[in-house]
């Protein structure tokens, strides 16, 4: 070989080791979080198959994982991709949402945006949007407009989240109507024999036929690593859950199908939800993160003021207590819109009659409450359970013995406000029709705020809860709402993902197993030590506590709620929502006015907030400042079994005086025996005091610290 063929020959080595290396460059990309502790990286496969993952400390946490979207219509994005562009980009700000848990949140992530293009169609491109905070990941697919992709019909959105092992996992059924069950605990390996027995009884329920479960997905890995699964900014697409593959520990996106069976219909320029996966090695990192919110875009109503956070009481508990009341006004069948109910006889316990909201509207005033929810006020509740009717409410007519124009100039007059209910029945083709003639009623009668349900299966027939065509709806009630300066609280909604930031007036959400169950069957003492890391995450949750008489033999039947007294209140703190009720019968609270002390001071909006110790399943302790308020409040729950939690009063400001109000469990008491068993105790604190303080099996603590005088604190001793 001549010296120029040699040179020529090394050139071209040259070259290619060039290319291959460009070729790896733009096909392997990798960011870190802003504290270096996350990092992700994407890559193709050889069949040109999006993949990424990630790592937490160096520990791996996803392992290598495909991405794509499997269409109906047009050819798949699922391989044959190359990458044809690459941008990163770092976002440091701060934010101010209308109500939460802290008064400024910050947005501080690392992005990478992957352009990819198939070369069949020829030229056809999707984006892949990475966002890396130090809480965790967000991804999301975009879909550029473009000549080759405007229309498409999802068959199956196809991203895997590969685990690293065999993770203890608090799960619920995959379901695409329902997110009621109740959670059990276990291994991944171990969810194909506990399926069944975690397939409870709930009305309209769909389970899915492929072994799954519901997101937010909670797990705990052996080497101590957290890991929570769920989405964000869930807009005109079907909600996720994730099959699960109990050998390989592999998860996958599932989505919500339609009445034909397809998951979704888009139009270019569009994209997914963000597909969330939040990790730390301490618990109460996941409890802090605001990667979901982080997520959704910002509120585009120009005025938010009549937007506020709300404590209220309720005809509501009473119903499900033995029968003590009824939401119909009559036993007649075959009822109809048209019906004269003038004429029905009445059944003797409709709860929504007009003595009984008087005598709620006076306990509310008397102790502060901002309103009074009603159920049952409104023609039609006879015989629409069960029966897929579809006018069943219109939404405007009382019963008889409603006065609506009375009882609320009553409850104004005590500076009171009624909380209208519009339960649908799912009959969403019925409500959305009526939607401006029930809010042009509530405007005209004060009402500002409304609690939606979604009861039963839905119209239009086939479509579920959690599809495209429902979280549309959702939406849509939101945005309908606002323009009549209306707060939703929604019920049997599909699982919240963080649109409260986009929608503020979506004030809260049931959208899982709340406190009506503990008269349907009962709530295991751990639930609501999962909750946070499930359900809680997207957002919060009209959980509906203060239940004081958990033991329902004296209203007949041998049911129980299964906390102490002092648990409930400990709610107020653990499970945020700046919508609370005080859902107890008023009389219930009269007989223990110094707990009940508690409930009435209580914030529902908070200037900051401080996770102190969690474990999910075990226990969960919070301490929050109130916003705009020197006024401090902590919550401390636990399982079935007893501890002792530890409060750090280090979040106090240093050299001021302060009193805390701490309401504990008795020692003798517990979730089934002695329940409302407790004690009140006043201690000086200040910014270096800590309390360890004894909680009873599913019990509780509670904490208010308030400001107060040096005078203040004479007789006082100091904890």
């Amino acid at each position: 070989m001549s010296t120029d063929q040699f040179r020529q020959k090394a050139h071209r080595i040259a070259l290619f080791l060039f290319f291959c290396a460009f070729t790896t460059l733009v096909n392997a990309q990798v960011i870190t979080s802003p504290d270096k502790n996350l990092s992700m990286k994407f890559e193709l496969t050889a069949k040109g198959e999006p993949t990424y993952q990630l790592t937490f400390k160096k520990k791996p946490v996803i392992k290598q994982s495909k991405m794509g979207i499997a269409t109906q219509d047009v050819p798949s994005m699922l391989e044959g991709f190359k990458v044809v562009d690459t941008k990163q980009n770092t976002v440091d700000e701060t934010w101010e949402p209308v109500m939460g848990e802290q008064k400024m949140i910050r947005n501080h992530y690392n992005e990478l945006l992957v352009t990819l293009e198939q070369s069949e169609p020829k030229a056809r491109h999707i984006n892949i949007r990475f966002r890396l905070f130090n809480d965790g990941l967000g991804f999301r697919y975009e879909f550029p407009q473009q000549e080759n992709l405007n229309y498409f019909v999802i068959e199956e959105e196809h991203t895997e989240f590969n685990l690293t092992g065999d993770h203890k996992i608090f799960w619920i059924r995959g379901d695409y109507n329902t997110n009621e069950y109740a959670y059990t605990t276990s291994k991944i390996s171990q969810i194909p024999n506990l399926i069944e027995k975690a397939t409870i009884d709930v009305h309209a329920q769909n389970p899915i036929d492929t072994l799954s479960v519901q997101t937010p997905s909670m797990m705990k890995t052996d080497d101590g690593l957290y890991i929570n699964i769920h989405e964000a900014a869930l807009v005109n697409y079907p909600a996720m859950h994730l099959n699960v593959d109990p050998v390989n520990f592999r998860m996958s996106s599932h989505l919500t199908p339609d009445a034909v069976g397809n998951k979704g219909y888009m139009q270019t320029e569009t994209q997914s939800p963000w597909r969330t996966i939040v990790v730390s090695d301490k618990a109460t990192d996941i409890l802090a993160s605001r990667l979901i919110l982080n997520l959704n875009e910002p509120t585009k109503y120009e005025d938010v003021s009549w937007i506020k956070p709300t404590k209220y009481i309720g005809v509501w508990w009473e119903y499900f207590v033995n029968g003590k009341s009824s939401w119909a006004y009559s036993t007649e069948t075959n009822v109809k819109l048209t019906d004269d109910f003038t004429k029905f006889t009445p059944n003797g316990r409709h709860g929504a009659n007009n003595e009984n909201v008087r005598r709620y509207i006076d306990f509310a005033a008397e102790n502060g409450f901002d309103a009074v929810l009603v159920e049952g006020w409104n023609i039609g509740w006879e015989d629409w359970f069960g029966n897929w009717k579809e006018n069943v409410f219109d939404f405007v007519t009382p019963y008889p013995d409603f006065d609506v124009k009375a009882l609320n100039d009553y409850a104004h007059s005590k500076g009171v406000k009624l909380m209208m209910h519009h339960e649908t029945s799912s009959s969403v083709v019925n409500y959305e029709r009526r939607l401006d003639e029930a809010f042009t009623f509530m405007n005209k009668y004060g009402y500002d705020a409304v609690k939606t349900g979604y009861v039963g299966k839905i119209i239009p027939r086939g479509e579920q809860h959690d599809g495209q065509w429902m979280v549309n709806h959702y939406i849509y009630v939101a945005n309908k709402a606002a323009k009549y300066k209306i707060m939703v609280n929604s019920h049997e909604a599909v699982r919240p993902t963080g649109l409260h930031r986009t929608y503020p007036n979506w004030i809260a959400q049931e959208s899982a197993r709340g406190t009506e169950f503990e008269a349907m069957g009962g709530l295991a003492p751990d639930h609501t030590t999962i909750l946070p890391f499930t359900r809680l995450m997207g957002g919060p949750m009209d959980y509906t506590p203060g239940i004081f008489q958990t033991d329902m033999s004296i209203y007949g039947g041998n049911q129980r709620v299964n906390t102490t007294l002092v648990k409930q209140l400990a709610y107020y703190v653990t499970m945020y929502s700046p919508l609370q009720m005080a859902a107890d019968l008023p009389e219930n609270y009269e007989r223990f006015p110094d707990a009940f002390q508690f409930i009435k001071d209580v914030a529902v909006d908070w200037d900051n907030t401080w996770v102190q110790e969690a474990e999910p399943g075990d226990y969960v302790t919070i301490a929050r400042k109130a916003k705009g308020k020197n006024e401090w409040y902590v919550g401390g729950i636990t399982d079935e079994n007893s501890r002792t939690a530890t409060i750090n009063f280090k979040f106090l400001p240093k050299g001021k005086n302060f009193v805390a109000t701490i309401y504990a469990d008795a020692k003798d008491a517990s979730w089934n025996k002695n329940p409302q068993k407790y004690t009140i105790r006043k201690v000086r604190v200040d910014s270096k005091s800590k309390l360890k303080q004894y909680i009873a099996p599913g019990g509780g603590v509670a904490v208010s610290v308030k400001e107060v005088s040096k005078d203040e604190l004479k007789g006082l001793k100091k904890l």
